[in-house]
């Protein structure tokens, strides 16, 4: 890193510019904030738990849903706190090493939840598409390694960007991350040097990452509507298409804010910061808030597992008195 302003132990610092809000409108942010958090850990926390403890959530699709509910939680909480304490103050200061691993992790979970989004789809085809053996090809460890491969392959495919990032030199004085955390490309924003280099890898390997997983959706969900259409009556077809409809739901959602964060072209970064900021609001705040009510709220088997666990809790509290 170039020369600029260093704390007190000497260690480089970024001063996060945070979300602007006037003075007054401050105290309704941060409680929004907060409000968005809450529910992002309690919805997805309630559906980890739903499928923890009910024995007819123990299948395939449930427990890759497990994994995308830990990831959504996880990505909330690397910068909504951190947000939240952020919001209180005029701007933050954050040390370079801190900066780096929110980048890292930030990039890593996004990564790992486009191929986990793959392996869903891949679920769903196999379930559609070879019903008679879907119990025989999708087994219990094959899940939990699909699941394994998600995270592995997004941590182990984001240690270039993170580290090319990191290595480029910084303007003098403090560098300011127009941002609410240390995002990749306001991270790139901030340096004093040709980042042609960075965009470049970030397209790169933007292949493996999102596109491959994109292309691996497309071609389950051309399988599952072929094999529809040959299905001989409306309310098989029907019920065939709503075991995927939630799933189709938030694959929108993802692909639509993460394609606008990361493989938008280099000159969109001249848009005004607060652009940025609001795609970045869009999917760490409002995205992680919506995937457990999408996949809860049509869904029969949730339904009847939230059910049987109020049941049972009103039978231990019936106990104890």
């Amino acid at each position: 890193m170039g020369p600029g302003t260093l704390n007190d132990s000497g260690t480089p610092e970024f001063l996060l510019l945070g979300l602007w809000a006037p003075p007054s409108l401050r105290p309704l942010l941060w409680v929004s904030l907060l409000l968005a958090y809450l529910a992002t850990v309690l919805g997805n926390g309630a559906l980890v738990f739903l499928i923890a403890l009910d024995r007819r959530l123990h299948r395939p699709m449930y427990r890759l849903l497990t994994h995308l509910a830990l990831l959504d939680t996880a990505y909330v909480s690397t910068t909504l706190p951190q947000a939240l304490a952020h919001t209180a103050m005029h701007h933050a200061r954050l040390s370079l090493a801190r900066c780096g691993a929110q980048l890292y992790v930030g990039i890593s979970l996004g990564s790992c939840e486009a191929i986990l989004l793959a392996a869903m789809a891949l679920d769903r085809c196999l379930a559609v598409c070879k019903p008679l053996h879907y119990a025989t090809l999708v087994t219990a460890p094959r899940c939990a390694a699909l699941a394994g491969a998600s995270w592995t392959l997004g941590f182990v495919l984001s240690v270039p960007n993170a580290v090319a990032a990191l290595r480029l030199p910084f303007c003098p004085g403090r560098p300011a991350v127009d941002h609410f955390f240390c995002e990749l490309p306001a991270v790139l924003r901030t340096a004093c040097a040709d980042t042609t280099a960075n965009y470049r890898l970030v397209y790169g390997l933007g292949v493996p990452i999102l596109l491959v997983p994109f292309a691996l959706i497309l071609a389950s969900y051309t399988w599952i509507l072929t094999a529809v259409c040959k299905l001989p009556s409306a309310g098989s077809r029907r019920k065939a298409l709503s075991t995927c409809s939630s799933h189709l739901a938030v694959v929108g959602l993802f692909y639509g804010t993460v394609s606008a964060m990361y493989l938008r072209p280099r000159a969109s970064t001249a848009l005004p910061a607060r652009h940025h900021k609001l795609v970045a609001v869009f999917y760490l705040v409002v995205t992680p808030v919506l995937n457990p009510l999408i996949y809860s709220l049509r869904n029969r088997d949730v339904h009847l597992a939230a059910q049987y666990v109020l049941a049972r809790l009103r039978g231990v509290c019936t106990g104890l008195h």
